[in-house]
């Protein structure tokens, strides 16, 4: 079954020809005016959902006619049924845009076989959040630093195939951490919820950007401890805490944990469809530029608490083009770790 045929008769195919038939534009033509589908790939309530809502709320601002983005979640496989979706059936006009994980690039660059798309032929508007990722785990897990996690055991909770397991499995074998990894919930939020309830012990990708948003007073009472964090550079309120290239033994696991590190850049990232012409790339990229630095956006950004550290869909298309360009030998390795776990 071809991968068009395969979205054809998913249980949303229904949104994809309402989509079609509600936004009848020519090809060369921004939608002026018109509204704009803002799909957001994870449950309402975590992070994403926190960033892809600021985005659809603020972005119609700076595009011609000043249409309004409607915000639709479209939550599956990690992000891989909206990335499936914007590249096979979304319309070609920049009508659909869409903020779906960061990991979907990393996973392409390893030969997963479920990415059913070229994550380089997608058109990136921009990032508005460069940020680390974090490992926090429960306070009443008893766990406070990640040596710790290297002695106990802590279940940790993830949506599926990226980095909220990936990351427990990249520790386990190259780290020496002892996480069990439950998968199937839905979004971030359903995972913290999970954590309060003690069903799960803690996160592995969590972004430290949403931590501060979504749970300002986790962080703020010691709820949570993080214990390492995923990047290439430590965060400023993040100093005492190890990234994990700096817990790493040799340069051949350095070189994977900095395959690992680098989506961090991509963040919580805006793409539109492949073959929407270039004109409308443009101005997407030229709006989304603009949004980021006014002054009503920040002061929105920071009422809401989410951290503004904005890539350039120039700068994001370059990072997607480079990640999947990895070295084969530093990409089969990490494969063939998630692949063992």
């Amino acid at each position: 079954m071809g991968a068009a045929t395969a979205w054809a008769k998913s249980r949303w195919w229904p949104t994809v020809v309402v989509s079609f038939l509600a936004s009848p534009v020519a090809a060369q033509d921004m939608p002026a005016g018109r509204p704009l589908d803002m799909y957001i790939g994870y449950a309402a309530g975590g992070g994403y959902d926190a960033y892809g809502r600021l985005v659809a709320r603020f972005l119609g601002d700076f595009l011609p006619g000043k249409p309004k983005l409607i915000p639709k979640n479209m939550p599956g496989g990690g992000g891989r049924v909206l990335a499936g979706f914007i590249y096979n059936a979304a319309p070609r006009d920049g009508s659909a845009l869409a903020m779906a994980d960061q990991s979907l690039v990393l996973q392409q660059a390893i030969g997963d076989p479920t990415i059913l798309f070229d994550t380089t032929k997608l058109n990136w508007i921009g990032n508005p959040a460069a940020d680390n990722n974090t490992i926090a785990v429960w306070h009443g897990t008893g766990v406070k630093t990640f040596e710790d996690a290297r002695r106990r055991e802590v279940v940790i909770g993830a949506t599926g195939p990226n980095t909220s397991s990936q990351m427990a499995q990249l520790t386990n074998a190259l780290l020496g951490t002892k996480f069990k990894i439950v998968t199937g919930y839905p979004g971030g939020n359903d995972i913290n919820l999970a954590m309060e309830n003690g069903e799960v012990g803690g996160r592995a990708s969590a972004p430290w950007a949403t931590w501060k948003a979504t749970r300002p007073d986790w962080v703020r009472d010691g709820k949570i401890v993080v214990i390492a964090q995923i990047g290439l550079t430590r965060a400023p309120d993040l100093p005492d805490v190890p990234l994990l290239t700096d817990l790493t033994g040799n340069d051949g696991d350095r070189a994977v944990v900095k395959l690992v590190s680098a989506p961090s850049t991509i963040g919580r990232p805006v793409f539109t469809a492949p073959g929407v012409p270039t004109p409308v790339v443009a101005t997407l990229r030229k709006a989304f530029t603009a949004m980021v630095q006014d002054k009503t956006f920040n002061e929105e950004a920071a009422r809401e608490k989410l951290d503004i550290n904005p890539v350039s869909g120039e700068e994001l298309q370059k990072i997607v083009e480079d990640l999947v360009a990895t070295p084969k030998p530093v990409a089969d390795r990490l494969a063939t770790i998630f692949k063992s776990q």
